[in-house]
């Protein structure tokens, strides 16, 4: 039941991510007060304890990148919900898929962008040929953003279909 929770709250969150580049707190905190029922009536105050420690580790883990606005509040909130969902150590784990598979979407973004990759591959054959080339790489190229709750949601995903399978950590 909470993997199933869990992968309709993600899809939720993708889908309004996606086309309104936001995770809606009327979806993260009914979902979070949900969790932490499910959670104490499994298993007492044991359970509540559990799932406030994946919330808290969940949430710290993308504390320091939204300080620094490299991330929303609601991708901040969404990790932390699948921490008190699914617990620390899963969160965790997920938080190691969620980097690699956010780390591969930008380099796709920019990669990609119109013109970028043959800028790149001539401009890195010049250097080849002892030819230093003017300008280079614009900025711009380099300054895309995407909807990061799609990053986080795969981890997450990925985390539930290999769970007790493959350990990064």
């Amino acid at each position: 039941m909470i993997n199933f929770l869990l992968l309709l709250i993600l899809l939720i969150c993708v889908i309004t991510d996606i086309k309104n580049r936001k995770i809606y707190n009327n979806v993260i905190y009914p979902a979070l007060l949900l969790t932490f029922i499910i959670h104490f009536a499994a298993d007492g105050w044991g359970g509540l304890g559990y799932s406030f420690l994946g919330f808290l580790i969940g949430f710290s883990l993308l504390l320091i990148p939204y300080f620094l606005g490299g991330m929303g509040a609601g991708d901040v909130k969404l990790l932390a919900l699948i921490g008190a969902l699914k617990g620390g150590s899963f969160v965790f784990q997920s938080f190691l898929y969620m980097t690699i598979i956010g780390a591969l979407i930008a380099a796709a973004i920019i990669l990609f962008r119109r013109g970028v990759l043959k800028s790149i591959i001539y401009y890195f054959s010049s250097f080849k040929n002892g030819v230093k080339l003017p300008g280079g790489i614009s900025k711009g190229s380099l300054t895309a953003s995407y909807p990061y709750g799609v990053a986080i949601a795969l981890g997450a995903a990925f985390q539930v279909m290999t769970e007790g399978t493959i350990t990064l950590w």
